[in-house]
């Protein structure tokens, strides 16, 4: 989505009036789609921030058609409630969706230094923004990830947040080998302007992963990442998303995910695609193993299932699986 493609796929509904783009130091997008009365609690959230450094706001709707979210939330922006813009990503897709809003933010805001991505079904921390931008300072890091905390529709479903579906992957800020949600992220500006566009690769657009897709080329390229277990979000979780078929459906993404990522990884090297069919083998093969010491670990035969479900979907990609989960987002 580059040049005039992206500007046809791309238009501007609501701009705060007293808008100072040139004195922006941070970009905050937000993803929305369907879910408007999510996307004000996230946007009052982000109203909140304790930070002294100038940010925006780009809240990308994905839906062109009725437009709840950005019905719901142009009049604050243009009063000045909320600082920042309204744009719709008329082509359909979590990737188009991200592609549309950072290729914005490089055209608006030509002094931002930092870009930061929460989704529109998360709280941001008080002080989740500066907590990101200081880790990246702190480390030197071009890439910075931080917790999004699961908070369930139920109390009883709380036992959920350390299935590996929740929780995060790391515990302790610093410096990390890999990154790969854009649920909770900030980017440097020269991250964007490394990096080939479209950003998020479309092949990606309704089964997720486009975000780990990003993340792993960005890290083959040198850019630094790390993360920062302060600047925490908080994510609404539906009832539906404990259910059995999802959790399983989820983990079976995330293994074609991990086989797809890995393939274009590898796709210069030598037997590359071999190699990675052998790893997806020998995965599926040791996950009974790995999903025994997490059952006698946890005794949730869900988080013991987990690896399995992980190595069938990894082996599954081989063959032309793809779970596109956000092909239906009312089943999500």
């Amino acid at each position: 989505m580059t040049g005039s493609n992206a500007e046809k796929s791309v238009s501007v509904v609501a701009r705060t009036p007293s808008l100072a783009a040139q004195a922006i130091a941070c970009v905050v997008t937000v993803p929305t789609f369907k879910r408007p009365e999510q996307l004000l609690n996230t946007l009052h959230s982000l109203a909140s921030q304790a930070t002294e450094r100038p940010f925006a706001v780009i809240v990308m709707e994905n839906e062109a058609g009725e437009r709840a979210g950005a019905n719901a939330a142009a009049p604050f922006f243009a009063d000045g409630t909320f600082n920042g813009l309204v744009i719709i990503a008329h082509k359909r897709g979590n990737c188009c969706a991200y592609n549309a809003g950072w290729e914005t933010a490089l055209k608006e805001f030509p002094n931002f230094r930092y870009l930061a991505v929460i989704d529109d079904d998360e709280l941001a921390s008080p002080h989740w923004l500066e907590n990101l931008c200081s880790t990246a300072e702190r480390f030197k890091a071009d890439i910075v990830g931080g917790p999004q905390v699961p908070v369930f529709a139920k109390p009883a479903h709380e036992r959920w947040a350390s299935h590996p579906v929740f929780a995060p992957p790391y515990d302790e800020t610093g410096p990390v080998p890999a990154l790969y949600s854009s649920g909770n992220l900030l980017l440097s500006r020269r991250v964007l302007e490394a990096m080939p566009r479209p950003f998020l690769d479309l092949r990606f657009n309704f089964m997720g992963g486009g975000d780990s897709d990003f993340l792993s080329r960005a890290s083959q390229k040198g850019f630094r990442l790390a993360w920062s277990a302060e600047a925490e979000t908080q994510e609404i979780v539906p009832a539906r998303r404990v259910e059995r078929d999802w959790i399983r459906a989820r983990a079976l993404r995330n293994g074609v995910i991990s086989t797809l990522v890995e393939k274009k990884k590898r796709r210069d090297q030598g037997f590359g695609k071999l190699r990675v069919f052998a790893k997806s083998l020998a995965l599926l093969a040791a996950s009974p193993f790995r999903g025994a010491l997490r059952l006698a670990a946890t005794g949730s035969v869900s988080t013991a299932m987990y690896p399995i479900y992980v190595g069938l979907g990894r082996v599954m990609a081989e063959f032309g699986y793809a779970n596109e989960q956000y092909r239906e987002p009312e089943k999500n």
